[in-house]
């Protein structure tokens, strides 16, 4: 199966595509979708959303998965751009019919490395342990958004 993982944001959205088979996870594609902030923000959500659409369509996956939105008090308009970018991730997912998954950060943290509370480098280790990864990538959303996709592989047992 291939399972798409999206970490999203406004400025940089990661991705990462694996595919599970004969218990094995195999890495087909990582990247980012970014934007410029000098842009006004229903610019920056079409080329999320065109982007997101694209990847659906080049890729084929059998399932999206996000992070839960989380935020802290403090920074509520963060969490409202989050929101939007969000939103037009899952009306891209929706628009072509792919079932749709999303976990707290700490689930995925507790799937990949065995703690929720594990450090973003744990995790980045993790995940390019199991696809053999030999650089690291530029971009932390890039990890975050292979956790995300292996995280749900480990959960519903497609890899395994």
């Amino acid at each position: 199966m291939v399972i798409l993982g999206i970490d999203p944001a406004l400025a940089t959205t990661g991705y990462g595509v694996i595919e599970t088979a004969r218990n094995k996870i195999f890495l087909l594609e990582a990247g980012i979708i970014s934007t410029c902030a000098a842009d006004k923000l229903p610019q920056r959500l079409n080329k999320i959303y065109t982007g997101v659409s694209k990847l659906i369509s080049d890729t084929r996956p059998g399932c999206l998965v996000l992070e839960k939105l989380y935020a802290h008090y403090r920074h509520p308009t963060t969490a409202y751009l989050l929101g939007e970018a969000r939103g037009v991730i899952c009306l891209a997912c929706a628009r072509e019919n792919i079932p749709f998954f999303e976990y707290a950060a700490t689930r995925i943290k507790k799937a990949i490395v065995g703690q929720g509370l594990a450090s973003k480098l744990q995790v980045q280790r993790m995940v390019m342990s199991l696809l053999d990864i030999r650089q690291l990538p530029k971009y932390t959303d890039i990890t975050d958004a292979l956790a995300l996709a292996i995280g749900h592989s480990f959960m519903t047992r497609i890899a395994r």
